[in-house]
């Protein structure tokens, strides 16, 4: 009762707060999402997500370098393909020498410690836009996913340590595990984005792969913004198919669902940070009207305190440098 219990005597000094800190960022926490592209030397800034930027193989080899000198244990790979490659069938996405898994050995042999996780969708590959095969205007679910299935050995054979599926096809964790085992690969894990909302903070991301869809969009596969008790029901099936780890995508405009499926599950789940969110802050920040770095700590914060225990973010780096 009042005044014998006072909470703010929990708050007198740093120490203290500290010391009863119920959630603390690391930089074990983070991942770090990676475009990459053909060429050399090549570090093009993408205009609506200021401090990313796509690299090239030899550039990419530096900012991975960097990213584990700062204590970041993961990246997350993202390819920007050819328009001449691409087509209905995701041909490149299997090419045991395409961009993708050049890129996964080229890390592997010079930053081996690193987890390498690697995208496992169709949209960058496809003429359409899209994360499948399109017939008569609709996305082919089980067409799909043999080819993601198949997609995802090549990282897995290229060295990936984990595939990373996003596109929301029904039974592709399944599929991919299936494939993985078959060819022996059994420790290679798969983080499923289980809850892909169909948002419209995905924009900036969209405009650095060149990989918006060409008609319609992804409202009949990526789930409805409105939908709370599906995203459950999505994640408890990916884990029943084999996934390792499971998603929420978008991160702040959800962390409802993350705190949902952490109170229904045992598995890490991960929060993607969008590539909106990120354009969001930075561009508040340019205009004085926030203060980037304090904001950034704490939406990172809200992630562990939903109940994330990875966070994937362009904002990673930054981050790393201010955790003490």
């Amino acid at each position: 009762m009042y005044p014998n219990q006072r909470n703010r005597r929990l708050r007198q000094s740093p120490a203290l707060r500290q010391l009863v800190s119920e959630n603390q960022l690391s930089r074990n926490d983070l991942v770090l999402p990676l475009f990459v592209v053909e060429g050399t030397k090549v570090k093009d800034p993408i205009a609506s997500m200021p401090g990313c930027y796509r690299l090239s193989l030899d550039m990419l080899q530096e900012e991975v370098k960097s990213a584990a000198d700062m204590g970041i244990k993961a990246v997350l790979l993202f390819v920007k393909v050819d328009d001449a490659l691409k087509d209905n069938k995701g041909t490149e996405a299997v090419n045991p020498e395409g961009l993708m898994q050049r890129a996964v050995r080229t890390i592997k042999a010079t930053t081996p410690e690193m987890v390498v996780m690697t995208d496992v969708a169709l949209d960058p590959y496809s003429s359409y836009g899209h994360d499948g095969i399109l017939e008569e205007g609709k996305i082919l679910n089980d067409p799909t996913i043999e080819v993601l299935s198949q997609m995802a050995l090549s990282h897995a054979l290229a060295g990936a340590d984990f595939v990373a599926p996003s596109d929301m096809m029904d039974g592709r964790v399944l599929c991919i595990r299936t494939v993985l085992e078959e060819a022996g690969l059994v420790d290679t894990g798969i983080m499923s984005y289980s809850a892909k909302y169909a948002s419209s903070f995905y924009g900036p991301f969209r405009e650095a792969l060149d990989s918006a869809p060409g008609f319609g969009d992804k409202r009949n596969y990526q789930m409805d913004p409105g939908n709370r008790l599906e995203a459950l029901t999505e994640t408890l099936r990916d884990i029943q198919e084999g996934a390792d780890i499971v998603m929420v995508k978008p991160g702040l405009a959800y962390l409802d669902i993350i705190r949902d499926i952490r109170e229904n599950v045992e598995v890490p789940i991960a929060a993607y940070q969008v590539s909106g969110e990120y354009a969001m802050l930075k561009a508040a920040a340019e205009k004085g009207w926030l203060d980037h770095d304090a904001v950034m700590m704490e939406q990172l914060l809200a992630f562990k305190r939903a109940g994330a225990n990875l966070i994937a973010t362009y904002h990673a780096k930054e981050a790393a440098q201010l955790i003490t």
